[in-house]
């Protein structure tokens, strides 16, 4: 079945299609919850909302761009919603306050495995962590993210550091040995 075939057979509400739709990008898209949710239960709930706004604006998909990327941008979307509901954007700091810089010295860690470092990135506090994934993952501006969290761009860019700060110590952590100390 092709994607334009299953797109209309979606938006007619056919219920085989959605299922097709649905394990077509749910894998990927839980991948994505999991990043801005604290716990696997709540990104499940992220998902289902998530899916029940693609199905409802399955319509008026324009096909610019991929379908796949426009089904993230839901996600996404529905994430920060849940975040902005729930969280009360708990640990923003603005970054007048920041009594900090980060050093230079940029390093890479060749043993540090991926499903360690998401592990790492999960414990951030929530604040620093939605901060982090729209920046360093999905690719947002300060600006873009400071609009869809309502703070300033100075609190993103706090947020950012802080984050990379955190991670960097963890990152040293792994690096010497206390691995167990991270998760």
């Amino acid at each position: 079945m092709t994607e334009e075939n299953l797109i209309k057979k979606c938006a007619s509400g056919n219920a085989l299609a959605q299922k097709t739709f649905y394990e077509k990008f749910a894998g990927k898209m839980m991948g994505v919850c999991l990043r801005y949710a604290q716990d696997y239960e709540e990104a499940q709930d992220v998902m289902q909302d998530a899916f029940i706004k693609v199905f409802n604006n399955l319509p008026d998909y324009k096909k610019k761009g991929s379908l796949e990327g426009w089904v993230r941008r839901i996600v996404v979307n529905t994430a920060l919603d849940s975040y902005r509901k729930n969280k009360k954007h708990i640990g923003n700091v603005d970054v007048d306050s920041v009594n900090y810089m980060l050093d230079d010295n940029a390093y890479i860690i060749e043993n540090l495995n991926a499903n360690d470092l998401l592990a790492i990135i999960d414990k951030l506090p929530a604040g620093y962590k939605i901060v982090f994934n729209l920046f360093a993952i999905e690719g947002y501006s300060h600006k873009e993210i400071a609009e869809m969290l309502a703070i300033t761009t100075g609190t993103t860019k706090s947020n950012l550091a802080r984050a990379r700060q955190l991670l960097k110590e963890k990152i040293v952590a792994y690096k010497t040995g206390q691995k167990s100390q991270l998760l």
